[in-house]
């Protein structure tokens, strides 16, 4: 797409672009077992003011996802899923949800920045067979977090 609003144009004779929120990457799993894939979610950076970076890609060249993968990464920021652990007892690969999510499923999963992974910028995890929870924090807004948990759900990218 080309990023141009159909609907609303700018002042007469200008163009105006859609604005990019965020972009997720899904990578193959690299254990080689049936679940979760690898998540990459890219978001416009932050000003010193907390303020998001507008992005208004004019081509499809300059989107979010074209410019990560030509390793443009200014003003970007690059968020992954936490990697679960293995767990001995429950002979499962696991991720302390802090008993926010209650069931197993391979949509569960929790976003960080590699440099705090401690800091869980957003979790989204199953709590009834078609009940889900959705918890997220500073950089994310709401539709940036639910977007990305609105890709787990397509099984031809999220999971094997």
């Amino acid at each position: 797409s080309s990023g141009i609003n159909a609907e609303y144009g700018g002042p007469e004779g200008t163009v105006t672009y859609r604005e990019e929120l965020a972009s997720v990457v899904y990578s193959t799993n690299v254990l080689g077992f049936k679940g979760p894939r690898k998540m990459t979610v890219l978001i416009p950076g932050m000003t010193g003011d907390r303020e998001r970076v507008e992005i208004r890609p004019e081509s499809e060249h300059h989107s979010i996802l074209e410019r990560y993968k030509r390793g443009e990464t200014g003003n970007l920021l690059e968020l992954h899923n936490k990697t679960p652990v293995w767990n001995d007892e429950t002979q499962s690969y696991v991720l302390n949800f802090h008993g926010r999510v209650t069931q197993a499923s391979v949509k569960n999963f929790q976003i960080i920045h590699d440099n705090d992974p401690d800091y869980i910028v957003m979790q989204f995890g199953r709590v009834s067979e078609e009940i889900f929870t959705m918890d997220f924090k500073y950089p994310l807004c709401a539709l940036q977090a639910f977007a990305i948990a609105l890709s787990s759900f397509d099984g031809k990218i999220a999971c094997e």
